[in-house]
């Protein structure tokens, strides 16, 4: 490691900076390993002022060594993350301890990666490596569609009131389609975009894993290795990205980055199912222009119909096209109800929609069965929610089969 002075000879491209180098021993070997003699280590109130002098002309990368302490000093760190970024250094964190939030918040202000501490073995290097390939890349526009690959059919499902049975419904339509598509080989993975209150890992029995915030905080460097990592397999079959394991801001992504990863599946996967929040975002109407299909559920109540009144206005106010909507009416009148049935038909005259399917009350099987973290066809296979969306499900099947065929 070379000390930054005044009459320092070498040149110095790269640079640590911590509140206290010296505890991040494993940092400090592999700087050594990568740049030898032509880099130095800093204060943050050091790197300050170094980045506005002459001095600081040669650097080109930094790793910003942070721990729990961070928070306390959280402005001074964002102002060398702007001053670098300002100048177009490449910036690792390398992060010990440190929480989500605070590590969403930083990437942000302009650090272009993250490696957490201790250093995994050639973790570092690996992050060296790929911005200087950033770097020599060249700006290349990333299409809506990428050009090869499955092209996967994409289906999104939004509760637009609480206790609607959303997530049950896009995890059972996921498991069911995987069911129909093992006999061509298909594939189906399902996306849980609530960053917040995600349930899918929950009905699946699945562990939320850091690999997914991982991931999410670097769609601008991910790849096929990269997605894949993030994803776990239920019964081996079917692919499912989780929710972060943390409760993050639900703009933690950019409409270009799920943009990213709703292009990544669908290159992937036959079949790509997106669990959406129950609140609309500035990258819900991604969502939707990305899906072949927007299910939007809801209840016969009045709660539901004024959410889905309020969301009708808000997309013909923006001009949005409501073509893909198919209106899913959750916990359906049975058949022998006739005044429930009525009340259906008012409803969806009202708001001037027709439901796609009308989907019955399953009881507390339906809550044992997420509770247990099972699909309906291995907890409740005679449910009669169950037979609904299985039977729903073939007919979307069938359709994708059709449609398939006629463009080829």
């Amino acid at each position: 490691m070379s000390s930054i002075g005044e009459d320092e000879p070498q040149e110095i491209y790269a640079c640590t900076i911590a509140r206290e180098i010296h505890n991040f021993d494993l940092l400090i070997e592999d700087m050594d390993a990568i740049f030898h003699e032509s880099w130095g280590n800093l204060t943050f109130h050091e790197a300050a002022t170094f980045l506005d002098s002459e001095e600081s002309k040669s650097l080109e990368f930094l790793a910003i060594a942070l721990d729990d302490t961070a928070e306390s000093n959280l402005a001074l760190i964002r102002t060398v993350i702007e001053k670098a970024s300002a100048r177009d250094i490449r910036m690792v964190l390398i992060a010990e301890a440190l929480s989500p939030i605070l590590l969403h918040q930083l990437l942000r202000s302009g650090a272009d990666d993250f490696v957490p501490y201790p250093l995994p073995e050639a973790a570092l290097q690996d992050a060296v490596i790929k911005l200087q390939k950033t770097d020599a890349a060249p700006e290349i526009a990333v299409p809506s569609q990428t050009p090869s690959g499955k092209q996967g059919t994409v289906f999104a499902v939004h509760a637009l009131a609480g206790g609607v049975g959303g997530t049950n419904f896009a995890v059972n339509l996921a498991w069911e389609l995987c069911g129909l598509a093992e006999a061509t080989k298909k594939t189906v993975c399902i996306l849980d975009f609530d960053f917040q209150c995600g349930a899918v890992s929950t009905y699946l029995d699945l562990a939320r894993t850091e690999k997914v915030y991982e991931l999410l905080s670097q769609t601008s460097n991910m790849d096929e290795d990269a997605f894949f990592a993030a994803l776990q397999k239920f019964r081996d079959k079917l692919h499912v990205l989780t929710a972060p394991s943390d409760m993050l801001p639900l703009d933690l992504l950019t409409p270009d980055e799920i943009e990213r990863v709703i292009a990544m599946a669908r290159d992937q996967f036959d079949f790509v199912i997106i669990d959406m929040p129950r609140t609309v975002v500035h990258w819900t109407e991604t969502v939707l222009n990305m899906a072949d299909l927007y299910f939007a559920m809801l209840e016969l109540d009045l709660r539901s119909a004024q959410n889905a009144l309020r969301m009708i206005r808000a997309m013909k106010a923006d001009g949005i096209s409501m073509e893909k909507y198919r209106f899913i009416l959750s916990r359906a009148p049975k058949f022998t109800d006739l005044s429930g049935k009525a009340r259906a038909k008012r409803m969806g005259e009202s708001l001037g929609i027709s439901f796609a399917v009308n989907l019955p009350d399953g009881g507390t099987q339906i809550r044992d069965a997420n509770d247990h973290g099972l699909p309906l066809s291995e907890y409740a296979a005679k449910n009669p929610l169950y037979k609904e969306i299985n039977k729903f499900a073939r007919a979307l099947f069938e359709a994708s089969e059709t449609a398939a065929i006629a463009a080829e």
